[in-house]
């Protein structure tokens, strides 16, 4: 059966329209992507676990911060590694240098048998519609247009 994700994209009004915020992955292979790299905090959603809880769970271990507010689902997106990420939105606000992520375990460099830690996500920022669009794994641009259309968002340069 394929994996499944759950995460959460907190959304804001900002003065040029709706803003979202994104993560960027932390260790090597990330550090020095920009473009298309960032992501919606998420994660592989735990046997019996209620999808929204998991969303609710893995923004805050990506972000070491709470959520207050009640999810609202944005529906299933298929990604191209095959993995299904269930999308949930909620309007909040949070200042990004306040993140401190979890760490995982990365086997660096890759078939070496030398493992690193590193944090799952480096560091956390707001972003217009459109650059979020830039910003994005290509595989999460749809999660970004559900919200927009659910919002009534005009995607504004910014």
């Amino acid at each position: 059966m394929p994996k499944r994700s759950a995460g959460v994209i907190l959304h804001r009004r900002g003065a040029s329209g709706t803003e979202v915020l994104l993560a960027h992955p932390g260790g090597p292979f990330w550090a020095r992507k920009d473009a298309g790299a960032w992501s919606v905090p998420k994660g592989e959603i735990e046997e019996g676990e209620d999808a929204r809880e998991a969303a609710r769970r893995e923004f805050r271990e990506e972000t070491g911060l709470p959520l207050s507010g009640e999810p609202v689902a944005l529906g299933a997106f298929r990604q191209p590694s095959g993995k299904t990420v269930l999308a949930f939105a909620l309007e909040g606000d949070l200042d990004p240098s306040q993140v401190s992520s979890n760490l995982c375990r990365l086997e660096w460099p890759p078939r070496t048998g030398r493992f690193i830690e590193i944090p799952e996500i480096d560091r956390a920022a707001w972003f217009t519609l459109a650059e979020a669009e830039t910003k994005i794994i290509a595989g999460q641009k749809p999660i970004l247009a559900a919200l927009a259309a659910r919002l009534g968002s005009v995607k504004r340069e910014g």
